[in-house]
Formats: C-alpha cells, structure tokens, sequence
C-alpha cells in the first residue's frame, strides 16, 4: 500500500484508492491513478488539501482470504480498512472475469463493515480486454455499493483494451468537458470519461462532512454506569 500526498489549499479531504488489479504493470491500477488524479485536480482548483491513500489488494490477498475464514483481519489488512472507511471519498477499481467483478475484489468487500460506508461518495472503474463487458460496472459493481449504502457517482468508466490504444494524452484530461460524449472508440472517450467522472466524486467530496466510520461501542455503557454510579 502507498500513501502518497499532494500539495494545496485548504480544508483537507482524504481519497482512498482501491485497485484489484493482480498483475505487474496493472491496467486496473493505471485506471485507479487516472481516476485519482481527475479527482485530486478537481479538489486542489477548489482549494482543497488531498491525500491519497492507495490500496493494492493483490497485496493483501493472503491476508483478505485469512480475514474471511477467521473474521479477524491481520498484517495490512487493519490499515487498509481503516483507511476506506476513514476516507472523505473513495475509487473502487477491478478487472472484470467472466463478465463480473473479481473474486478478489469482492472479497475484499465481504471483510468491510456493512455499514462503514454508508453516505462515502464513490467513483466506480473496470478493466477488461473487450468493451462488451462494460455493462458489468452496472449489473454487478453498482448494486454492491447501492447495497452497502454508498453515494455512487452517476459516471463509472470502463476501459478495454481499445480504449487506451485510441485514448489521447493524458494531459486532455483538464480540457475534457461534461456531456461531451463517452463512446468507446472516440479517440478522446477515455480521457473525457476520467474527467467528468473526477469532477462528480470531487464535487460530492468537497462538500461532505465525514466524521470517519461509526464507533461499534460508542453505545457500550460504562463500567461505573454498569456499577449504577454518577
């Protein structure tokens, strides 16, 4: 996991990245960056101070799947959750397998709280090898979020492996305007699709209060006031 930081205004707002990808290059991270950078350009022009916190679940697999069978999560496990569920807004990345979400992605989700996401706006982004797979960001990645009560973004991007051949430089992105199009073989559609798609989490983060994930023993009575004491 990285944690690395960029420079501005104030106040500061946390984003945390979760990318599922599982090889070395990862066009699933390459995607989450994207996605991230679009956001963090966003917030910055608006005067806020953003961290980025980067979780590479292909790192924590062992440790996801040890989680699952004994509840219990270890080693950079407990890091990585705290910071999802800590963040002011979140881009959740996956590669799409057998037209769904990978299975270590969806594990990773199975080990959140259910409710630790609730109202965290979110940025959703898949990779695949063909574009007939696009639909699976909203049959399979949206009903998830929907499920864990989080504040979706109404742009999700998908891309194939046609899209970052045609794409444009990533230096178009500042100059990519709303409503101008997401066709997948536009040689612009990528760049354009990570832009509108930043400046919709930016805008929800920018203006939402989180006071970070509920406290389960918030509602625990105290020892004294177990006792009846003042």
């Amino acid at each position: 996991m990285t944690v690395p930081t960029t420079p501005g205004g104030s106040p500061g707002r946390t984003l945390a990245v979760v990318s599922a990808g599982l090889s070395q290059p990862s066009s699933t991270r390459l995607l989450a960056d994207r996605l991230a950078d679009a956001t963090v350009r966003e917030l910055e022009d608006a005067g806020h101070t953003v961290r980025v916190e980067t979780i590479e679940l292909r790192d924590l697999a062992h440790a996801v799947v040890d989680a699952m069978l004994t509840r219990f999560p270890s080693g950079d496990l407990p890091r990585a959750l705290e910071s999802v569920t800590g963040a002011d807004g979140l881009i959740a990345v996956t590669p799409v397998f057998t037209t769904g979400y990978s299975g270590l992605f969806k594990s990773f989700w199975d080990v959140v709280d259910p409710d630790a996401l609730t109202g965290t706006p979110v940025l959703l982004g898949a990779t695949g090898g063909t574009a007939r797979h696009s639909l699976a960001l909203e049959y399979t990645m949206r009903p998830l979020f929907t499920y864990l009560r989080a504040d979706v973004v109404p742009t999700s991007v998908y891309a194939a492996t046609d899209d970052w051949a045609a794409s444009a430089d990533p230096s178009t992105l500042r100059q990519a305007q709303p409503g101008a199009g997401s066709g997948q073989r536009d040689g612009g559609g990528l760049p354009r699709r990570i832009a509108r798609a930043g400046r919709e989490l930016a805008r929800r983060v920018a203006v939402r209060e989180n006071d970070g994930p509920a406290d389960p023993f918030a509602a625990t009575p105290s020892f004294t006031e177990l006792l009846g004491g003042s």
